[in-house]
């Protein structure tokens, strides 16, 4: 059901040579780049009006409008089911804990007597969030993207989700739902590239934004991408991942179900097993089999993302050599599940979240941990970040000099001006001593030093 890499015996490579060793789902964002184009510029070009032929097309329903009326947002939120409701509500108190304590505030550091920067923090003026709608219905998805952003200030939020046939062109109800109970009212019945591209270029309905954030397909990432340099995104995310970092103390039981747990997302997820005890892989191996058995999505998912080139148990001679392994795979999601493994998971370098112990799985994180679950995917880990407030904050310097201050680092600057060949520069400092400038061809001086 699940392939097997041996990485026992010989050193483990360096760098790349030891990521091309590891498994990786087949994600072309290039070429459905070329895909999406025409789909952006129709957007672009026609607004509501191609909002409108796309939800027909791709999601096989005619819409009235996009925007959906608050009317069905209210109805959504009463007829919710009082489990879920109060589920929603636990997850969505728990995220605004965590992402409350990531606001920054304004701070100002004396350089010299006189001169002094201040980093000032400035909320994204409107943002776009994106809430797939495709195989799984993900209200935690709104949850994820929403509380960053009104937790960092941001002033105008928007979010968009896919039309669906069943609930007459609205998205899912529990979408809807999940907006109402915080307090979005700006919904849209857009999915996929569309959507990136009403947030980007604006329509007759929706005014373009700033930045668009959230997960989903590969149409998705694509479109970010187009965009990228036009409005600020979160990431390029690709299929989900999990990799578990195991050795003999760990559960089968609970790795088994943990790689399960991810691989009912997409056929193209991906589940990675580290491990230095072959006792625990074939237990693992073992368990998979009843439980996959058990599971609802399981010839549509699960088996082919098991199956798949992306998914392994990966063989190591020890914890320190998986370790290694997992900092080049960069994981989305990372559980250590070994001796001691609070000191373990200290020793991660790259990963989107790290989950520490038996007791804290990824499902957890997905939904009420407190964290974000809008993470780096794709190796993505060693140089991004998942979503937090801090995606919605711009940090602006602030430079504030007395005439005296800058006199006293005057010469540094024309110095550096004219070893760069950029004299202009060394000049605008110049014309402010004008006055004094016979002070200024021996030793930069000024009057009074």
């Amino acid at each position: 059901m699940i392939s097997r890499i041996d990485l026992r015996g010989d050193a483990l490579p360096e760098g790349s040579a030891l990521r091309d060793l590891l498994p990786r789902a087949d994600f072309d964002v290039s070429a459905a780049l070329e895909k999406v184009r025409p789909i952006c510029e129709a957007v672009h070009h026609r607004g509501d009006a191609a909002l409108i032929d796309y939800a027909e097309r791709f999601d096989g329903v005619r819409l009235d409008q996009v925007r959906v009326p608050a009317a069905a947002l209210t109805r959504a939120l009463d007829e919710l089911d009082p489990a879920v409701r109060a589920a929603l509500e636990e997850s969505i108190r728990r995220a605004r804990i965590v992402h409350r304590e990531q606001r920054r505030t304004t701070h100002t550091t004396q350089v010299v007597p006189g001169g002094s920067v201040t980093e000032k923090w400035v909320p994204v003026e409107r943002v776009g969030l994106y809430a797939p709608g495709g195989r799984s219905v993900y209200p935690s998805s709104v949850i994820m993207n929403v509380v960053p952003a009104q937790e960092a200030g941001v002033g105008s939020i928007a979010l968009a989700s896919p039309a669906q046939s069943d609930f007459g062109g609205l998205p899912h109800p529990t979408i809807l739902a999940a907006c109402a109970l915080l307090g979005v009212d700006e919904v849209y019945a857009v999915g996929g590239a569309t959507a990136v591209a009403m947030f980007a270029y604006g329509t007759e309905s929706c005014a373009s934004a700033n930045m668009v954030t959230g997960p989903g397909n590969i149409w998705v990432a694509a479109a970010k991408r187009y965009f990228t340099g036009k409005i600020g995104i979160d990431t390029e995310a690709g299929p989900t991942e999990i990799a578990v970092l195991a050795d003999e103390t760990a559960s089968p039981v609970h790795v088994a179900s943990d790689l399960i747990s991810q691989a009912e997302h997409d056929p193209l997820a991906a589940a990675i097993l580290v491990t230095d005890s072959v006792a625990l892989a074939d237990a693992v191996e073992k368990e998979l089999e009843p439980q996959v058995a058990a599971s609802k999505h399981v010839e549509d998912r699960i088996v082919p993302a098991l199956n798949g080139r992306q998914s392994a148990i990966v063989l190591v001679d020890g914890v320190d050599e998986g370790l290694r392994v997992v900092d080049a795979y960069g994981a989305e999601h990372l559980e250590i599940q070994t001796a001691d493994a609070a000191a373990v998971a200290d020793r991660v370098k790259n990963a989107g979240a790290i989950f520490v112990g038996p007791w804290a799985p990824v499902s957890l994180g997905d939904y009420a941990a407190g964290s974000n679950h809008v993470l780096p995917t794709g190796g993505c880990a060693c140089h991004s970040s998942g979503l937090s407030v801090q995606s919605f904050l711009r940090g602006i310097h602030i430079v504030d000099y007395t005439r005296d201050a800058l006199a006293e680092v005057a010469h540094h600057v024309v110095t550096l001006a004219e070893a760069e060949d950029l004299p202009a520069h060394g000049a605008a400092i110049k014309a402010r001593f004008a006055a004094g400038e016979q002070n200024w061809q021996s030793g930069w001086k000024v009057p009074g030093k």
